[in-house]
């Protein structure tokens, strides 16, 4: 019976007003007087993540080293005969052409060698002309016996001395006019000339130094070490998939880290190695029209070797590490969280090749993977930088971008309720 009920007139003891209310005050406070039970807390919201698709890339075989720029022709202009500067007719920095007019050195003194050397010859040929004709005269006397045999033989030997004569003096006279052509320096490329080591007035001369460089940049020269093992290594390499070194392409790593805009091919293996670093050298030439590769610097140097071959990638910030390997958490059509055991390509800055285990399309959690478990459902919110396939699925660490939009995510996630 009901506490709360009454039954009419009883023989126990009476029992008090105030207690009778209350205890069934109490109880029903305990019971609610059969009212329904409170609802139980609302469950837990799905955890938000930031998903990206696994795509489809072209994916490069490449390799990165460190390489010095170097101008296919470079010129120390120098002083090829002695004398005073009399004319520099360049701008410090100009481009010239070859065959340019550069410095002049006073012609005066070698002027004057050229002349005598030209009347040192007109004077061989004059005594070869009188030798020439007494040997002529001396062999129409020895036909009737007049002149002695001896005789037409000094005759004989004059006249070839005369002849010496003039090719000794055609050959000085050569040296001279090549002595004044030397008070010209021209320029023997085309390229971009720098600083003049000389002024007009100087005194130079062969041992003086050079005059000024002249440096070739159009197209120009990448060359970078490689150890004899990377070496080996890529000769077998380029063999299994069928290619050879011709086929290498180049491409450089400006210092401010964005990439030269022209390709290179390599062309040219050095015959010997190192001895103190073991490595080989080798060289690629790329072009250079806006010159913005200058003889000396540094540059990166990334190797590619063929064409480059289609692959999955995905964010390396995907990638989880247990006792059994690499996995990624993918969701699956029920919107829940899976493994993926996936074995890993060629990285790709901040994104990863990956050779097996992931299919395209496929959604794979970069972001948020900490509050995941295996099988637990999720909200996924598509990473905003992973549409273009050149730029980072995932921002470096510090970016406030990522982190912006992994709190925009968490957010959204908290104000939904199942």
């Amino acid at each position: 019976m009901h506490p709360c009920t009454s039954t009419g007139p009883s023989r126990q003891r009476p029992v008090h007003v105030g207690s009778t209310l209350a205890f069934c005050l109490a109880v029903t406070l305990v019971t609610g007087c059969g009212s329904e039970p409170p609802p139980a807390p609302a469950a837990a919201p799905p955890p938000s993540v930031i998903a990206v698709p696994a795509r489809v890339e072209a994916i490069e075989d490449q390799a990165a080293f460190v390489g010095r720029v170097a101008a296919l022709d470079k010129v120390e202009l120098r002083a090829r005969v002695p004398g005073f500067l009399k004319r520099r007719a360049f701008t410090e920095g100009a481009d010239v052409e070859g065959g340019d007019l550069l410095f002049e050195i006073e012609p005066d003194q070698y002027i004057a060698v050229v002349q005598q050397r030209e009347a040192d010859l007109a004077k061989a040929k004059a005594e070869q002309q009188n030798t020439a004709a007494q040997l002529k005269r001396g062999s129409e006397l020895i036909k009737d016996k007049n002149i002695a045999q001896a005789k037409v033989d000094e005759l004989q030997a004059a006249d070839s001395i005369a002849k010496a004569s003039i090719e000794q003096a055609k050959a000085a006279l050569d040296a001279a006019k090549l002595d004044l052509s030397y008070t010209r320096v021209l320029a023997p490329v085309a390229g971009r000339i720098g600083l003049a080591q000389y002024t007009i007035g100087n005194l130079v001369s062969p041992q003086s130094g050079p005059l000024a460089t002249l440096i070739s940049h159009d197209p120009i020269n990448v060359q970078f070490p490689l150890t004899q093992r990377e070496m080996l290594d890529a000769r077998r390499d380029y063999q299994a998939m069928g290619h050879d070194l011709s086929r290498v392409s180049i491409q450089v790593r400006l210092p401010d880290g964005s990439l030269y805009e022209h390709k290179g091919t390599l062309n040219f293996v050095d015959v010997t190695t190192d001895a103190g670093t073991d490595t080989v050298t080798l060289r690629a030439e790329l072009p250079n029209p806006d010159r913005f590769l200058v003889d000396g610097q540094y540059v990166g140097v990334l190797v590619q070797a063929g064409e480059p071959e289609s692959g999955i990638v995905i964010p390396q910030s995907a990638l989880q590490v247990d006792q059994q390997g690499t996995f990624v958490l993918v969701i699956d059509g029920e919107g829940k969280a899976q493994i993926r055991r996936v074995q890993l390509g060629a990285p790709k800055g901040p994104r990863i090749a990956i050779k097996t285990g992931l299919k395209e399309g496929e959604m794979v959690i970069s972001e948020g993977v900490q509050k995941v478990r295996p099988g637990q459902a999720v909200i996924a919110t598509p990473a905003a930088d992973f549409k273009a396939p050149d730029k980072p699925a995932v921002a470096p660490a510090g970016d406030t971008k990522a982190s912006g939009t992994a709190k925009g995510a968490e957010g959204t996630a908290g104000a939904h309720k199942p």
